[in-house]
């Protein structure tokens, strides 16, 4: 590619874009050096999708020069497959996938098998478990009984665990049950452990008719798929109940409104919508894909005679140039299997839509918890989808309808050349290298602390928009930047005016309703669905979430998530808040507690050192032994002095004076593996997290090779990302904290997405 052909347009990239750039979506040689600049991928990607414009005998230089301008302007950016292949050798461009499981050990495997090449080339995939029989049904084949959906969605998530989207991606799956599946209460319960089915988001998908049945307090029969046949009753209130409970839990499952779906399935007569993609927002037949981008709404507030206003005129020239890139991106694509490009082209789906809204709405001064706020939202989607609808009409004219054109909802009308054109997705990678916020959702904090793991000082990310109101209004102060800091949010900040703090307020600043009602406000616009996540205080309690679905139901959203901050933290912990049972524990462990006096060191002992590579450098671990057994442990951490040495060397004495208590060594490794700090490493073919984690691994290697008999009685717990968890804020790549927002835990400082 010649550097000299690629035209000048102005790319301004934050920090943090830059970081995600190189990390995910740059070319890199076999060494890993980056050999790919911003602008030469912009490029790339815009030159490949403009190639289809050939096919039809169009203007490919126009076109390549039309999407080169809006990616390079951050107007607007396709989903990440399309960034990271196109152009590439994979040419895999399409981000979610639904594929169908019946009920057969033969469809349940190939259809696995087909998920792991999505998976590899960078797509995420959903499932509907409803067609497969309940547990304890029969086999007739073998005689035998059947083990039910929960079982193989543990298969899916196993095999999901050993791949990596396209080396730079995680494998993400939404598995759906119906509320008439026998094993409903199972499904619901499923994630109720934190690490199970970490691969997938669950969702259940409901209807009309069981809604007025909880209204109603009324019992609903439970259909066995094989036979069609009901074969028991529950009450519709209490499994309601049941699902309320878990959601305000750990945020799962979500709910699909499935009557609504396909209220909206522009191919009813090619059968009824079962599933979605992995965040719900793109309902989808079996084998159909979608291709997705973000218009960044952040990018067309213009200011006139200082003050702001919505540049209308280029919102409807970028939203025609992206439905034709998400247009030709279809005949770009190269799809996993045969199957799913025949159903894809047949149909046709594109899914434009937004990143970026609170960043117009601060711009704007408008408050996202407004009635103001709720009508900009349903204007700017009503006019996005008009101007997308006209194009996809003139493309229909111009390249042909989509082929299944004949049996949709729109047959007696012009011809259209996609059965969809809108959707809100999640837009976390993205989100960062347009350097906006993500999609719809309020500004999750106004500051962010970035730590150095090294200790040293804290470095302050401020919102653009707010700093820059804080600037003209004379209030902008390192020490107000601290007080901030602290939860990212303004709202008790009595120094700041009311009125800044209402138009900046964050996710856990808006009520629950008011989440849902934007989101309503959007959906009345969009053809597929909405990715949000209605974010909860910790304080919220299971009443509050059974009215945020039914408010949901009530303002005709397509589904809805939710997460109850740090809920899954607190499950794990078990956390005890009543001073009473804190001072009966206390006074129990008094009562019980055996005073130890540890047993005096040899003179000689022998052991063994191992070397261990953490992210501070190369730790020395030297292990010994008395006749009894381990007695004590000694670290060095290569030439470094300071903190991180002295607390390697404290961390080491306390584990000797432990082994000479007598606790047991396979509890010291238990409680010190798994650790976490931002800079991890690999040594011996194994990630290590931090120095404490390094140091239980070694410990655990000298145990393995003393062959000592108790050590592995205790089970190891799997390895998971502390992410995949939910047992912890923190970015399992770079230490920073993450969000959860869109139905997915995202990090926006270095681009991690659980999705």
């Amino acid at each position: 590619m010649a550097e000299q052909a690629i035209p000048l347009v102005e790319l301004e990239l934050t920090p943090q874009a830059i970081k995600v750039l190189e990390h995910r979506y740059l070319r890199k040689d076999e060494k890993g050096n980056i050999i790919e600049t911003p602008e030469q991928l912009f490029w790339r990607v815009a030159s490949n999708i403009a190639e289809a414009s050939k096919y039809y005998n169009e203007d490919y230089k126009k076109h390549e020069d039309e999407f080169y301008t809006i990616l390079c302007r951050l107007e607007f950016l396709p989903n990440s497959p399309t960034l990271m292949n196109a152009g590439n050798s994979l040419q895999q461009l399409s981000a979610c996938f639904v594929l169908p499981i019946d009920d057969s050990m033969e469809s349940i495997f190939e259809t696995l098998k087909i998920t792991a090449l999505i998976h590899k080339s960078g797509g995420g995939t959903g499932f509907s478990f409803s067609r497969l029989r309940p547990k304890n049904d029969t086999v007739s084949s073998t005689h035998g009984v059947s083990s039910g959906p929960i079982s193989f969605m543990k298969v899916f998530n196993a095999a999901t665990e050993a791949i990596k989207q396209g080396g730079r991606r995680r494998g993400a799956n939404m598995g759906i049950l119906h509320i008439t599946h026998p094993d409903i209460l199972e499904f619901i319960d499923c994630k109720k452990e934190e690490g199970t089915l970490n691969n997938f988001n669950i969702s259940v998908t409901v209807t009309d008719e069981f809604m007025r049945k909880v209204e109603r307090d009324e019992m609903y029969d439970l259909i066995n798929p094989r036979t069609s046949q009901a074969v028991s009753q529950l009450r519709a209130s209490e499994v309601f109940e049941r699902i309320v409970e878990n959601a305000w839990g750990n945020g799962e499952p979500g709910i699909i409104f499935i009557d609504r779906v396909n209220e909206a399935n522009p191919t009813p007569t090619l059968g009824r919508i079962e599933s979605t993609n992995p965040c719900g927002e793109q309902p989808l037949l079996p084998y159909e894909s979608c291709n997705l981008g973000s218009i960044n709404l952040a990018k067309f507030v213009v200011f006139k005679n200082k003050t702001p206003e919505i540049n209308w005129e280029r919102l409807r020239y970028v939203t025609r140039v992206a439905v034709r890139f998400l247009d030709n991106v279809i005949d770009m694509n190269r799809y996993p299997i045969s199957k799913i490009e025949q159903v894809t082209k047949e149909n046709r789906k594109i899914g434009l839509g937004v990143m970026g809204f609170a960043d117009m709405l601060y711009q704007l001064g408008i408050p996202y918890n407004s009635k103001e706020a709720l009508s900009l939202a349903e204007k700017l989607m009503s006019f996005i989808k008009h101007e997308a609808d006209n194009m996809t009409i003139e493309l229909g004219e111009r390249r042909g309808a989509f082929p299944n054109f004949k049996y949709s909802i729109y047959s007696k009308g012009k011809p259209r050349r996609n059965a969809t054109v809108t959707t809100i997705a999640p837009t976390g990678s993205i989100g960062i290298i347009a350097g906006c916020s993500s999609g719809i959702e309020p500004v999750f904090a106004l500051i962010y602390v970035r730590k150095n793991i090294l200790g040293g000082e804290e470095m302050y990310e401020v919102n653009k928009y707010f700093k820059r109101t804080l600037e003209e209004h004379g209030l902008y102060s390192e020490d107000l930047v601290r007080e901030i800091s602290k939860t990212g949010s303004i709202k008790n900040i009595k120094e700041i005016p009311e009125s800044i703090r209402r138009v900046f307020a964050t996710a856990l600043d808006i009520s629950p309703e008011d989440h849902v009602r934007m989101q309503a406000a959007f959906q009345k616009y969009v053809d597929n669905a909405v990715s949000k996540t209605v974010n909860l205080p910790n304080s919220a309690t299971k009443d509050d979430v059974k009215r945020v679905f039914l408010l949901a139901y009530k303002l005709r959203c397509k589904g809805v998530t939710v997460y109850r901050e740090g809920s899954r933290a607190a499950q794990v912990l078990n956390l005890q808040t009543k001073s009473t049972q804190l001072q009966q524990q206390a006074a129990v462990a008094a009562a019980e507690r055996k005073e130890k006096q540890p047993r005096i060191r040899p003179p000689i002992t022998k052991g063994m050192t191992l070397k261990i590579r953490t992210g501070c450098g190369n730790m020395y671990v030297t292990i010994n032994e008395d006749d009894i057994g381990p007695c004590e442990v000694f670290t060095q951490l290569g030439k470094s002095g300071g903190c991180i040495s002295s607390q390697a060397e404290a961390i080491g004495r306390l584990i000797s004076l432990a082994l000479r208590s007598g606790i047991q060594i396979n509890e010291i490794i238990d409680q010190l593996k798994g650790i976490r700090c931002p800079t991890i490493a690999i040594s011996n073919g194994e990630s290590i997290l931090s120095c404490p984690d390094g140091l239980a691994k070694a410990i655990e290697m000298y145990m393995k090779e003393k062959c000592e008999p108790d050590l592995f009685i205790k089970m190891r717990r799997e390895k998971e990302k502390i992410s995949d968890l939910g047992i912890c804020p923190e970015c399992p790549e770079c230490g920073n904290m993450l969000e959860m927002v869109e139905g997915c835990a995202i990090c926006r400082h270095c681009g991690f997405s659980k999705c």
